[in-house]
């Protein structure tokens, strides 16, 4: 008889991953957790010492899942920023439960959107918006923070089954909330006039 394969940690953490994708995370156990393994729950608690640290691991994965969505951007789109946004509410409508869980459920890390601005994990997007911008890091911060508000509370609104997912509307929206963010970061921060010498 061939020995049992052997359960990893990574196998657990796949296993809720799923669970929370499909159910919520409300639904991570042992005992989900090895029924979806098809095993006794004591490889779950030789991975993981409480359910807690489990949801942990598992918050991390679909962090890291959240921010491989918003950056796969069809080439075709020359506005990267509209695209990330619309990826950002879009994963609201296709993965709720996961939605949920990265922003209403306390896992979070950052305890605000300051604090967020600031994680490695938005690394990327800044990067991508201050290029296509062509602003300092700061006035990047400035017009992500707006628009992550709008996006944020759109999203929030269809995750929670408030709001049909009309695409056109929204991609009209953010490119309005995105324009203004940029016009008023102009106007708050006038180019320097520069004057001629003065003669002697």
């Amino acid at each position: 008889m061939p020995p049992k394969a052997k359960v990893t940690r990574d196998m657990v953490v796949a296993a809720a991953f799923e669970i929370a994708r499909k159910t919520g995370v409300d639904n991570i156990n042992a005992r989900t957790v090895a029924q979806k393994l098809n095993c006794s729950t004591q490889p779950v608690m030789y991975h993981f010492a409480t359910i807690e640290e489990l949801k942990r691991a598992v918050y991390e994965k679909t962090n890291e899942y959240h921010t491989e969505y918003l950056m796969n951007i069809s080439e075709a789109r020359e506005d990267v920023m509209l695209g990330i946004g619309l990826n950002y509410i879009r994963f609201a409508v296709e993965e709720p439960n996961l939605f949920r869980f990265l922003f209403q459920s306390g896992f979070a890390v950052e305890s605000n959107l300051l604090e967020m601005i600031n994680s490695e994990e938005l690394t990327p997007v800044l990067s991508v918006m201050q290029e296509e911008m062509n602003k300092n890091t700061e006035q990047t911060k400035e017009v992500f923070v707006t628009l992550a508000l709008f996006v944020h509370g759109y999203a929030s609104i269809i995750a929670n089954n408030s709001l049909e997912y009309d695409e056109e509307l929204i991609a009209k929206h953010l490119k309005r909330v995105y324009a203004g963010a940029i016009l008023a970061l102009q106007e708050e921060n006038p180019p320097k006039e520069e004057y001629p010498p003065k003669e002697d």
